[in-house]
């Protein structure tokens, strides 16, 4: 009986209190909906609100046309940055060195030279804060050779977080034919763009300087007021061209809870982020996360097979959360976890071996992925002979 309930999935059910608690948002209002068919967003061309800790769609507005993003484009720039820093590709205090073409863009920029060097973080500065069409063009030669080359990595990655309303052409977001994306794709990659948490140390900075020992010091003015008007807010992307009118990609966090708001075609500044601060204002009074696992508790163990170890133990390394509407009581949530009852060595670090299932009734609302936190290497045979052997007489092996 023991060795059958081993080889099974181990299931904990874990029904939550019958007291009071809320029910998940996409149980309460449709997308594209606000309160009491609230329109959250009327100035604006297209607009999406959400989670960004779950992905759950809280509001949204024609968020799959495909618009001009103008400087909502460097968000896919930033994402491609961070990526190559955090895989040692780039290290912070890496020289970028200005190419001519680079130095040549007009629209907002940071007044590069050609030849002028400026460090990784100088540049990631200027390209989050000021917005700089230079600083973008020279990040993207410098990680992948050339601003062309840099292009076919956005659109792979694109590819990759699934936006199928995106296509790029360059890497800044100056008018190009065929450049186009959608506020629900700006949306997935400002969530992706959020994991990184040294991220928002740029896009949530009001002011800074460039060039600051130097004789012409360069002062950073975000161009995202929000940062400093608006509790909470701490980036991320502003864009404007003449076709693209007057767009933005926002975060902010409250409580726990970092929503991402998306607003495109926006006739005016004014109107962009009276909209945006209107969406977190709703997100804000009307929901909250619901903590199902915090940070290193356990959620079970896993057996792995002709392993070094016989079992890993699992523990959350992260908050798992789901978003619920505040103020309406729902019994019926509960979780399930599930891991693999077949789990063989060798087992890699972040390998998935099982999933966390959240549950309102029988409807899944929520699943996580759970993943080893160590590598299990496939263990020899004497270990194996000693492990058999020592389970036979009851000697740990």
């Amino acid at each position: 009986m023991k060795k059958a309930l081993i080889a099974g999935f181990l299931v904990l059910c874990v029904a939550l209190s019958s007291a009071a608690v809320p029910s998940y948002a996409e149980d309460n209002s449709k997308p594209g909906e606000g309160s009491s068919q609230e329109e959250l967003a009327p100035g604006a061309r297209s607009a999406i609100l959400l989670d960004a800790d779950t992905g759950t769609i809280i509001y949204e507005k024609n968020s799959h046309d495909k618009l001009p993003p103008a400087s909502i484009t460097k968000i896919m720039t930033m994402l491609l940055t961070m990526e190559a820093i955090d895989e040692g590709q780039l290290q912070w205090t890496d020289k970028v060195r200005t190419s001519e073409y680079a130095a040549s863009m007009g629209g907002s920029q940071i007044f590069l030279e050609p030849g002028e060097e400026m460090t990784v973080d100088e540049m990631l500065k200027g390209i989050a804060m000021a917005s700089g069409n230079d600083a973008s063009v020279a990040v993207a030669e410098k990680i992948a050779g050339s601003e062309e080359a840099f292009v076919k990595l956005m659109n792979e990655k694109a590819a990759e977080l699934g936006m199928k309303d995106t296509h790029f052409v360059n890497c800044n977001g100056l008018p190009a034919e065929n450049h186009y994306t959608s506020a629900h794709d700006i949306a997935v990659m400002s969530r992706e763009l959020l994991k990184y948490d040294q991220i928002t140390k740029y896009t949530g900075a009001y002011q800074d300087y460039l060039r600051k020992d130097s004789e012409k010091p360069f002062w950073l003015v975000n161009t995202n007021k929000l940062v400093r008007f608006y509790t909470g807010a701490d980036g991320l992307k502003t864009g404007y061209t003449s076709e693209a009118k007057f767009c933005l990609s926002a975060t902010a966090k409250r409580d726990g809870l970092r929503a991402v708001a998306v607003v495109m075609g926006a006739p005016d500044t004014k109107t962009r982020n009276n909209e945006v601060s209107r969406m977190f204002d709703y997100a804000f009074s009307q929901y909250s996360m619901h903590s199902i696992y915090k940070p290193g508790e356990v959620l079970g163990i896993v057996k792995v097979q002709k392993g070094t170890v016989p079992e890993i133990s699992i523990q959350a390394d992260k908050d798992y959360s789901v978003l619920v509407k505040k103020g309406v009581k729902s019994p019926d949530i509960r979780h399930e976890i599930q891991m693999e009852p077949n789990l063989k060595a060798p087992v890699a670090a972040g390998q998935v071996v099982g999933k966390l299932t959240v549950y309102q009734g029988d409807r899944v609302v929520k699943e996580f992925e759970l993943t080893s936190p160590v590598e299990v290497k496939k263990a020899g045979f004497w270990k194996l002979f000693k492990r058999t052997t020592g389970k036979l007489f009851h000697v740990d092996s």
